[in-house]
C-alpha cells in the first residue's frame, strides 16, 4: 500500500475505535465522566501508536516553531479525543453543555441573502460537527457533508448509534450523483461542506507553501467548488479546552461568475488563500490540527 493512502486506513479506524468507546462511556455515565477518561485514552495513544506520534511531533514542530516534546503531543492527541467525545452531545442537540462563539456569520449570511446555499470549504481542524449543530440547533441553517464514500460508511454506521438523523446529511463523494446531490442541497439553501486537506493516492494536487515546506494540496474538492457555482468560505470549529469552541467562517472565494477561461487560475487562487488560512489557525491553535500522518511526504 502506498503510505499516503495510509492516512484513510490508519486515521479513521483510530477515529471510529475511540468514538465508539466514548459513546458508550458517555451515555451512560455522562460528559464529566467521559472527560476523565479521555486523559487515559490519549496516553494510550501517545505511547502505543508510534507512526501518528512521529507524525504529530512532525506538525508540532512546524507549528509551534520550537522542538515539540511529549506534553504538547499528549495534548495534542487529548484535544482530538475532546472534540470526538463532544460530538456526542452535540449530535443530540445539548449546546447548554458549551460555550460556543461565531466569528464572520455576518458575512456567511450575507452571501446566502444574495442566493441560496453556500460551500464551506474546512480541513481535520477542530471539530466540524460543533459548526453543523450549531447551524442546525441556533441558526436554522441546514449544514450537509461531502466525504469520500468509505469514511461516509464508517461515519454513517456511528451517528446511527448516536442520533439517526444526523447520518441524512453525509453525502458520499466518487459516486456518478455526487455533484447532482450536493447541487440540490445547494438549492435548497444548504451549507455544503468539504474538507480540502487530504485527498486519495492519485488525485491530482497543487503545491502551497504550508508551514515552511511545500504540501500537496488535493485539486478536487475546489473543481467541484467551480462547478457549483457558489461563494466559498474558508470554516473551523476549533476547540479551545474545556467546553470551548470557537466557530470561523472567512470569505476564500466566489465561483459564481467564474468564467470557464478563468477557472484554472481561480482554483489555484483559492487553493493557495485555502493554505494561507489553514497554516494561520494551525499556528494560532496548533493543537487542532488532526493529520496523523506524514502530511509533507512526496509521491
Amino acid at each position: 500500500m502506498k503510505p499516503e493512502n495510509d492516512w484513510r486506513q490508519q486515521q479513521e479506524r483510530s477515529n471510529l475505535a475511540i468514538l465508539k468507546l466514548m459513546v458508550w462511556i458517555s451515555l451512560t455515565f455522562g460528559r464529566a465522566v467521559g472527560r476523565l477518561v479521555l486523559y487515559g485514552i490519549a496516553a494510550y495513544y501517545v505511547l502505543f501508536a508510534p507512526t501518528a506520534r512521529r507524525a504529530s511531533r512532525a506538525y508540532l514542530h512546524r507549528a509551534l516553531g520550537r522542538w515539540a516534546q511529549w506534553t504538547d503531543g499528549y495534548r495534542h492527541v487529548f484535544s482530538f479525543a475532546s472534540t470526538i467525545h463532544d460530538r456526542i452531545y452535540l449530535l443530540n442537540d445539548r449546546f447548554d453543555l458549551f460555550d460556543i462563539e461565531v466569528i464572520g456569520a455576518e458575512a456567511l449570511n450575507e452571501a446566502l441573502a444574495r442566493q441560496p446555499g453556500a460551500l464551506l470549504i474546512g480541513a481535520h481542524l477542530g471539530s466540524f460537527e460543533v459548526l453543523r449543530a450549531v447551524g442546525r440547533g441556533r441558526a436554522g441553517l441546514q449544514v450537509a457533508m461531502l466525504m469520500y464514500e468509505e469514511n461516509a460508511r464508517k461515519i454513517n454506521a456511528t451517528l446511527q448509534a448516536i442520533n439517526p438523523r444526523a447520518a441524512d446529511d453525509i453525502l458520499p463523494l466518487g459516486r456518478v450523483d455526487s455533484m447532482l446531490a450536493a447541487r440540490d442541497r445547494l438549492a435548497q439553501g444548504y451549507l455544503v461542506g468539504m474538507l480540502a486537506d487530504r485527498g486519495l493516492g492519485n488525485d491530482p494536487t497543487l503545491d502551497c507553501d504550508f508551514l515552511g515546506q511545500p504540501a500537496a494540496f488535493p485539486l478536487g474538492p475546489w473543481r467541484m467548488a467551480a462547478m457549483l457555482q457558489r461563494p466559498v468560505f474558508f470554516m473551523a470549529g476549533l476547540y479551545l479546552g474545556g467546553n470551548r469552541y470557537r466557530i470561523h467562517f472567512e470569505p476564500l472565494a466566489d465561483f459564481s461568475h467564474v468564467t470557464r477561461a478563468d477557472r484554472a487560475q481561480a482554483i489555484d487562487d483559492a487553493i493557495r488563500a485555502y493554505a494561507g488560512r489553514l497554516e494561520a489557525h494551525c499556528r494560532n491553535t496548533p493543537y487542532n490540527w488532526f493529520n496523523f500522518f506524514d502530511f509533507w511526504q512526496k509521491k
